[in-house]
């Protein structure tokens, strides 16, 4: 077995695969503030709900974003499986070459959804992530790593509405029925929702435009993932756990032998 761990801004979230299968997924809050033996002790819980013996886990790798949490997972990992977790960087071998002008400034997150949309997908390929950030990852045919674009995500964008205004109430972010809402919620989510697939619809033609590609495949990961490919005229596929399925993957290139 093997376990992928995806530390996010929002949550941390386990994936436990059994070979190619990914049998178990888990979210926690992610927290810098938890100790190595709060996250130990939630962790095993999950495992010994979840049916899952933590000895016969063989390997583990992080992806983190948050640095605060990166030591903390590894110490509890550490403990709980009794064996060395790797981190996620980009000094790994990734199977394909960062052309950011900084490598370290590339999101560990990131690193493993280009890792796993190329297994999958092969390339060209545009992947677009959900999560507290809407970004997107842009991989060339040669397989080399361009770049990509990062704007707010939609819970950020439903946080900075109720924030920042007196009146404009805190909503759930939910498919629209209409573009034209009726009351003040409905109008708040379509503004979001369909805003942001327009964003994402727009941006892509763009990066195909650019990369000179213009039947590149554009596939949707991350917590909004069915949402926005079910309204996108541009996004061939949702693929939710493409993260922990690149983590796995470069695990698999960088595991000792």
């Amino acid at each position: 077995m093997f376990l992928a761990v995806n530390a996010g801004n929002t949550r941390v979230v386990l994936g436990v695969y059994h070979g190619e299968e990914l049998r178990r997924v888990w979210r926690i809050s992610s927290d810098p503030a938890r100790t190595e033996d709060e996250y130990g002790l939630l962790m095993r819980q999950f495992f010994r709900d979840g049916g899952v013996e933590p000895t016969a886990v063989r390997g583990a790798m992080i992806s983190s974003v948050v640095a605060r949490l990166t030591a903390t997972l590894k110490t509890a990992l550490r403990d709980l499986l009794g064996i060395e977790p790797l981190v996620l960087t980009h000094e790994l071998d990734l199977g394909f070459r960062i052309c950011y002008r900084d490598p370290k400034d590339v999101g560990a997150d990131r690193l493993a959804n280009t890792a796993g949309g190329m297994e999958r997908y092969g390339a060209p390929l545009i992947i677009v992530d959900s999560g507290t950030a809407t970004t997107f990852d842009v991989l060339s045919a040669d397989r080399d790593y361009l770049g990509g674009i990062i704007l707010p995500g939609m819970d950020m964008s439903a946080d900075a509405l109720f924030q920042k205004t007196s009146l404009l109430p805190r909503i759930a972010i939910e498919p629209p029925r209409s573009v034209i809402g009726n009351s003040t919620q409905a109008a708040i989510a379509s503004g979001i929702v369909w805003g942001t697939v327009g964003a994402v619809d727009r941006l892509i033609l763009q990066v195909r435009q650019e990369i000179g590609a213009p039947d590149c495949r554009a596939v949707a990961t991350g917590g909004y993932a069915e949402v926005l490919t079910s309204l996108s005229s541009e996004l061939s596929q949702a693929d939710p756990d493409l993260t922990l399925f690149g983590i796995r993957k470069i695990w698999e290139r960088n595991a000792p032998k």
